[in-house]
């Protein structure tokens, strides 16, 4: 039988993934991974998903408790070395969190202050259109997901994410996890990882980790929706995002 050489190629690739994934199709290697969890009938759904942090109510034990219960739930790894260390919810100074927002003038109180940061989940997030496996995609309720299946550990995505949103595992994180929740799955190095809204709570009716944890501090909700909680913090109250100016358009918003 004459193939030609494009049709061998196609045979051979296929035949390698099957043989070093033990029987693998090369369809389940390539498709969305156990991160999208199926939903159930109590899932919560949004057209635009955003966070509101009322920074007044966000004191530095409160912030803790939510990045505890974020990398606790998630299987974070607690790695010391800041060159290696891996995080999805983090403390940074006013100047970092908001660089283009400092002048020489502001209040001391909000200098001297550290600021909860996470994914900003942005409506036109530079780390998707640069992944070269679509390992980072947004859905269409603007989540921007992360897919360790696919992740090449190129760090692409990295180098385009304006707020450091996205760690990178240099080595294995799971002998460094102190209490592993079996429910959700652990990562391997090689490959980057990042906060996602918590979406496997969302699908199963359940609100994000660090929302939970806030004390009423962070604020979940539909940015679509002009009835949403979300949306009343907007009308009524100051707020600003990261790095607007970018036109990345965050779906995070900081009361102030």
């Amino acid at each position: 039988m004459d193939i030609n050489r494009r049709e061998f190629l196609k045979i051979a690739g296929a035949s390698t993934i099957v043989g070093i994934l033990g029987g693998w199709t090369a369809v389940e290697v390539l498709a969305p991974g156990e991160l999208e969890s199926r939903q159930s009938p109590q899932a919560l759904n949004a057209k635009r998903w955003a966070m509101v942090v009322d920074t007044k109510r966000m004191d530095e034990a409160n912030a803790r408790n939510c990045i505890e219960a974020c990398h606790r739930i998630h299987n974070v790894p607690s790695i010391d070395d800041t060159k290696s260390e891996v995080k999805w919810v983090w403390l940074e100074p006013f100047e970092h969190a908001f660089p283009l927002s400092n002048n020489e003038y502001l209040a001391e109180s909000i200098k001297e202050r550290r600021f909860l940061v996470f994914c900003n989940h942005c409506d036109d997030p530079p780390c998707a259109r640069v992944c070269p496996t679509k390992a980072t995609w947004k859905r269409e309720d603007g989540i921007v997901m992360m897919d360790q299946h696919r992740c090449i550990g190129c760090r692409y995505c990295m180098a385009a994410c304006p707020y450091g949103s996205r760690s990178y595992n240099w080595k294995d994180p799971r002998p460094f996890i102190k209490k592993g929740n079996p429910d959700y799955p652990t990562r391997s190095n090689g490959v980057v990882e990042k906060c996602t809204f918590c979406a496997e709570r969302l699908d199963q009716g359940l609100m994000p980790a660090c929302v939970e944890a806030s004390k009423g501090a962070l604020i979940f909700g539909d940015l679509a929706d002009s009835a949403s909680e979300v949306r009343e913090i907007l009308r009524t109250h100051y707020t600003i995002r990261r790095k607007l100016s970018l036109g990345t358009d965050p779906s995070v918003f900081y009361m102030v």
